[in-house]
């Protein structure tokens, strides 16, 4: 099952999901942010690049909280439009992680929280993050993933354009990260985070069918599809990464 970044984008568009979750449209909100932030121990002032920001929700939190100096990217110009109405000094561009319009080692910081599973081409979008991260600079990735990796062929199989339809495997998350040039530092599973956000959105009158990106079910249900879903075991997790050496990835981009 192949995504087009139109489709992964509109799942976050859309309003009942915003209304249910909040701004930062992810499991746990600030909590993992938070989490991030107490263990790279930035420094106030220090640049801090948020891919996927939305509404700039955590632009904001980073700024106001940390003083930090924050950048958001999101391919949405609806997100980017609500964002900057709420708050017209935040600093929000659109624009792809595959893309980023930011110069070579710019930033101490990457932030791909629940927006590194939407991405069109994530070893590009990989080479991008390295390129503007400073020697040393942090990665920081919240998102979904598949706790049981017997199942990923099925799922990749359905017709799921969110964040479940990108997810990877936890091997498969460490292998794209090390062979990009990366050292993982952290991991760790939040997944009752997820669990809190499922029934977050039930008890909102919403459906995590919504935030899996999942199509209308016809007459006949979502059965089989939740079968899968559930066999898979999706679950959440925080992974923080360090830029090593210097190598370049502008010659070889894609995955």
């Amino acid at each position: 099952m192949h995504l087009t970044s139109q489709e992964s984008v509109q799942v976050y568009e859309r309003e009942e999901l915003r209304r249910a979750t909040g701004n930062t449209i992810r499991p746990g909100g600030f909590t993992l942010t938070n989490r991030a932030l107490s263990f790279c121990s930035f420094s106030p002032q220090d640049r801090i690049l948020d891919v996927g920001c939305g509404t700039g929700a955590t632009v904001e939190h980073l700024i106001n909280n940390y003083k930090l100096r924050a950048t958001g990217v999101d391919p949405s110009p609806l997100l980017l439009e609500c964002g900057k109405q709420k708050n017209p000094g935040l600093p929000l561009i659109q624009a792809v992680g595959e893309e980023l319009p930011f110069a070579d080692g710019e930033f101490d910081g990457v932030f791909a929280e629940c927006s590194f599973s939407l991405l069109k081409n994530a070893r590009q979008a990989l080479g991008e993050f390295y390129r503007v991260l400073k020697p040393n600079g942090r990665l920081v990735i919240s998102d979904i993933y598949i706790r049981n990796p017997e199942e990923t062929a099925q799922l990749r199989s359905l017709p799921l354009y969110g964040c479940l339809g990108g997810a990877r495997t936890r091997t498969e998350l460490e292998d794209l990260l090390t062979s990009s040039g990366y050292k993982i530092v952290l991991w760790e599973d939040h997944s009752k985070l997820l669990a809190a956000f499922t029934a977050q959105l039930i008890l909102s009158g919403s459906s995590l069918d919504i935030f899996w990106g999942k199509p209308p079910c016809g007459p006949d249900g979502c059965q089989d599809i939740r079968k899968i879903i559930k066999k898979a075991r999706p679950g959440y997790f925080l992974l923080i990464a360090v830029k090593e050496g210097t190598r370049k990835f502008h010659e070889s981009c894609s995955e």
